[in-house]
């Protein structure tokens, strides 16, 4: 039961910043030049950990898409 609350860390300041640029999961999986699914981006929304690459590379697709220079603190809080 402990893990499950480990994992699960709620909304991330990514879905707000998704919401401000009224972008989808499915535009940063097009804009994204790396391997970026729709599930990571839905995953990283809702809280669940993910690991250091996948959250740069979430980085990296957030900021082409909204062309400017966010950094990771910006998206989680974990």
């Amino acid at each position: 039961m402990n893990q499950e609350h480990e994992r699960n860390l709620g909304e991330q300041p990514i879905a707000r910043l998704l919401e401000t640029h009224a972008l989808k999961s499915h535009d940063l999986v097009a804009a994204s030049t790396e391997h970026i699914t729709h599930k990571m981006v839905s995953r990283a929304c809702k809280g669940r950990r993910l690991t250091r690459n996948v959250q740069h590379k979430i980085l990296r697709a957030l900021n082409t898409c909204t062309n400017t220079t966010h950094a990771l603190c910006d998206l989680f809080n974990y």
